[in-house]
């Protein structure tokens, strides 16, 4: 590869330099439904992707979300919880979580090696295993990025959580 082929990659993706350059370090291409997916998301649709397992949905989901959050300021305390992801399964919720730390390290590195700076990322999850003082706790400091289960998130719609997630505009829901 010629040493202007990596950086004319990264700036034809739609992301910040910081994300395209920690993209670009990490895949050597975005996959159809991540180049498709990021095309309707970027331009403000309602997005469904449908695609094989391994071709890259769920980062194709959240890498918008995750660019926009880096990049625009910081809202107050209470209005934070902009990007809420639904999954089926507890256990995909816990992999989700798991997974979304590389990509949050690795475009955070990527902008302090650039001089860039990004916005902090707070990341939560909440589930029936959430224990209480973790929930008063999200309610007092709503993450940026609430992770959390079809069944939590009814018990959170019909609570006084529900105020956290006046402010919410992303909303991912895996496995339709």
């Amino acid at each position: 590869m010629a040493p202007n082929d990596a950086q004319t990659q990264a700036s034809s993706l739609p992301f910040s330099p910081a994300t395209a350059g920690w993209f670009d370090a990490v895949f050597a291409a975005p996959t159809p439904a991540q180049d498709l997916g990021w095309r309707s998301i970027l331009a403000g649709d309602h997005t469904l992707i449908h695609a094989p397992t391994g071709s890259g949905k769920t980062l194709a989901a959240f890498l918008a979300a995750i660019d926009s959050l880096l990049t625009s300021p910081t809202p107050d305390k209470l209005e934070r919880c902009r990007v809420l992801y639904v999954s089926p399964l507890k256990a995909l919720a816990y992999d989700v979580d798991r997974n979304l730390r590389a990509p949050l390290t690795g475009i955070r590195a990527e902008a302090t090696r650039m001089g860039v700076e990004v916005s902090p990322v707070s990341l939560a999850m909440r589930t029936g295993d959430t224990p209480p003082a973790e929930r008063q706790q999200m309610l007092r400091n709503p993450p940026d990025l609430l992770i959390t289960t079809p069944e939590s998130l009814y018990l959170m719609l019909t609570s006084r959580a529900r105020e956290m997630l006046a402010t919410v505009e992303t909303v991912i829901i895996d496995e339709i």
